[in-house]
């Protein structure tokens, strides 16, 4: 009984594969460590398997589209391995359907992956807030329909067109495969091959499942006969590869049709498969050249990877690209901020700060409030745009309107951008209410497929689709998917132009919102406003010696290039792009200046809000009640020192590079805090902070609801669950969060102005 588990043809091609394919396994342990939530959850991958959204819902459609994508993986990776390995298994060619029977045979590792995804999913939804308890059979129906109609679809192709060796030769040899001359070059070479190999399979899995003894005379059949049925197979195969990589290139044509932008989940499955079955091929047709050519494809394509043809920019939309780039040096960034030049912007200033004052009477001091947000995808954007909410009911929007500045970081400056406009719009329409919960909907709303699905279609290859803006063209990326789609999903009231807020921002309807992000060529920041904010990258006056300038002018620095008309959703893209999901912005200057997301400089906000107070300190001092400076951080500021243990051997390895992405957090906030304490003791007026954190841990969930369940803090991401959204919304009722709307309130209940 043993020897026949053993010599079973499912178990041989198990082994196979441990001894042989191992990269291929790779692929499946990499899902499973993601579906078990052992892999990516703090950036909420594991999520994006667990509950998949289509056109922005999780439904039995969108469990659906997730099928079809695993059975594609899993199809990729029955047609890769038969590929390469079935050759060596000569009674298959003399069984019918023998692709069929061999992936029925090598289905053990889809199989529990399979398994696992499916109990996995199931009881994530049922701790997923689902409104009715049928859905979970709705969505189990959905994946089960999706993979049954692919894999009918494959296996029937398959059926109809798969010889086997009595079929194939009962006539004459096909005639489809004696054309194709790469048959013809390699089957001796493929013979000598199968000589060497031994046949160690005695049963093999039927298409009725149940195990049936291999044909004890196989060696009486002519090796080279059996061969060309593996052709004939292979060719199909090939067929069908082509197939499936050309469908997917020419759905990047229609990428922005929402109906054809796949779950992000799907989209990774389906690239996976096309990189499975690219291995593959290069592994059966090139044989033992395959990794010499690998190499040299990997060199000349490096190579030719800076070629204009191949490495084509990621732009920022509205700039103006066909002149001559800028000068980026040293001397260009010293005459940018000429003392003169710091003078002339702190006088404009100067006037945006009258402007504000002049809307309170005149015989009072206003408290100036200052905002600064921290950056962290979709939650930190809904996070800070639920304190907005909740901030601007105090006393009517008293807060609001006391508020002159904006400052932060990736989401959170994008949660600050809607809810500025939405503030903005109210003022000539009365019904707009800026309470109301639709809002936070649409800023939370998924911008992740697009994004995911464009890389697939799209930025893997050469892009060619262009699209107007401003009067000019640029390419379509991954960037113009995630302006694309926040654009819609705020219905479209952020499109405009940063030239656009001008005159809004001067006469202090609104408050000003310096946008910056990082430049990776120096480490500076690139402060984008349309007012001139000089002063925020050098000393107060801009006359210390041999000073390193901090920040860079953007309009001022981009003069040349008409930057009053950058695309307002490109400034908040540039501000938080995400590494390897929107790509970084590069700039028409010289050398090209490139930008990612600024919260690797300064993911609060603070260090802008506390350099506005430092150089504009007189005015404040005489004109106002003091700052209240408002946090709003998508992270505890205080948390407990975990425990440790002695580290492994690759622990040790690991570790430190773990360790400065986990504390970068808590060295900027010491950082703050250091920059906070000396403001807050020299300066010559009273600074007041109010700090909001994000802290579902806390929330007491059980004095709102009457349940015990532990909110669960949500993922560094650009699409979130019903259940994150919910952790995010209700930890406006933590304890230090109340206390803080009551400190605020305190602060205007009896304020004169």
């Amino acid at each position: 009984m043993t020897e026949k588990f053993i010599l079973s043809f499912p178990i041989q091609l198990f082994l196979l594969h441990l001894r042989k394919n191992i990269a291929l396994i790779a692929v499946y342990l990499l899902l499973i460590g993601i579906v078990l939530e052992q892999f990516g959850v703090v950036l909420g991958i594991p999520f994006l398997f667990l509950d998949p959204e289509y056109l922005h819902q999780t439904s039995w459609i969108s469990f659906g589209l997730m099928g079809v994508g695993l059975a594609i993986l899993t199809m990729a990776f029955h047609m890769t391995t038969y590929m390469m390995d079935g050759r060596q298994f000569r009674f298959l060619a003399v069984i019918p359907k023998p692709f069929i029977h061999f992936c029925i045979n090598n289905s053990i590792i889809p199989f529990v992956f399979y398994l696992i995804y499916t109990l996995k999913f199931i009881h994530f939804q049922l701790n997923n807030d689902l409104s009715e308890p049928r859905l979970i059979w709705e969505y189990f129906g959905g994946f089960s329909l999706g993979s049954i109609l692919t894999y009918t679809l494959i296996f029937g192709y398959f059926a109809f067109t798969n010889k086997d060796f009595f079929i194939l030769f009962a006539g004459t040899l096909d005639k489809r495969l004696r054309k194709v001359r790469f048959t013809r070059a390699t089957i001796l070479g493929r013979y000598k091959d199968l000589k060497k190999r031994k046949d160690e399979v005695h049963f093999y899995l039927g298409l009725n499942l149940k195990l049936q003894p291999v044909r004890p005379d196989i060696s009486r059949f002519e090796a080279q006969k059996l061969l060309k049925v593996f052709d004939q197979n292979h060719l199909n195969l090939f067929l069908i590869q082509l197939g499936l990589i050309a469908l997917v290139l020419f759905l990047g044509f229609f990428k922005e049709k929402e109906i054809l932008q796949f779950p992000a989940a799907m989209s990774a499955t389906l690239l996976l498969a096309i990189l499975v079955m690219v291995v593959g091929a290069l592994s059966f047709w090139l044989r033992n050249w395959a990794t010499v050519t690998v190499l040299v494809l990997i060199f000349f394509g490096n190579y030719f990877s800076n070629f204009s043809f191949l490495n084509r920019p990621h732009e920022a939309f509205g700039l103006d690209y066909s002149i001559a780039p800028t000068p980026y040096n040293l001397a260009r960034l010293d005459s940018l901020t000429h003392p003169d030049t710091i003078q002339k912007d702190q006088e404009n200033t100067l006037q945006i700060l009258a402007n504000w004052k002049s809307k309170f009477s005149e015989d009072s001091l206003p408290k100036l409030v200052l905002v600064a947000a921290s950056g962290g995808g979709q939650r930190a954007a809904l996070w800070t745009f639920r304190v907005l909410q909740e901030i601007h009911q105090i006393k009517q929007g008293k807060v609001t309107q006391h508020t002159l500045m904006y400052t932060g970081a990736s989401g959170g400056v994008l949660g600050e951008a809607f809810f500025r406009e939405l503030f903005l719009r109210s003022q000539t329409d009365s019904s707009l209410d800026l309470s109301n919960a639709i809002y936070q909907d649409q800023i939370s709303a998924d911008n992740l497929n697009p994004i995911i699905f464009t890389m697939l279609v799209n930025d893997l290859l050469i892009r060619n689709q262009k699209f107007e803006y401003g009067g000019r063209k640029y390419l379509k990326d991954r960037g113009y998917a995630f302006e694309h789609q926040f654009n819609l999903n705020t219905l479209g009231v952020l499109d405009k132009p940063i030239g656009s807020y001008r005159e809004v921002e001067f006469a202090a309807k609104i408050p000003l919102m310096p946008v910056t992000t990082l430049v990776t060529n120096d480490g500076r920041k690139l402060i984008i406003s349309p007012h001139s904010m000089s002063y925020l990258g050098s000393s107060r006056l801009g006359k210390l010696p041999n000073e390193k300038r901090q920040s860079i002018d953007f309009v001022r620095f981009f003069k040349n290039h008409d930057p009053q008309n950058l695309r307002f959703l490109s400034a908040l893209r540039m501000s938080a792009t995400f590494p390897f999901i929107t790509p970084n912005v590069q700039l028409p200057s010289n050398p090209v200046m490139e930008t990612m997301d600024t919260g690797l400089s300064d993911n609060f906000g603070v260090q802008d809000a506390l350099r506005f107070m430092y150089v504009f300190q007189d005015w404040i001092r005489e004109n106002t009640s003091g700052v209240l400076l408002i946090t709003i951080r998508d992270s505890e500021k205080n948390l407990e020192i975990p425990s440790t243990e002695p580290p492994r051997i690759l622990e040790k390895i690991f570790t430190p590079l773990k360790n400065i992405y986990s504390n970068w957090d808590n060295v900027q906030t010491i950082q703050n805090e250091v920059l906070f304490n000396y403001m807050a003791e020299s300066m010559p007026f009273q600074i007041d902070r109010v700090e909001f954190e994000y802290a579902p841990e806390k929330v007491q969930l059980e004095e709102l609801t009457g349940s015990q369940e532990v909110m669960q803090r949500a993922s560094l991401n650009w699409r979130l669950t019903a259940r994150e959204k919910k952790s995010i919304l209700e930890s406006i009722y933590t304890p230090a969060n109340q206390s803080a709307i009551e400190k605020i309130r305190s602060t205007f209940e009896n304020r004169p102005d």
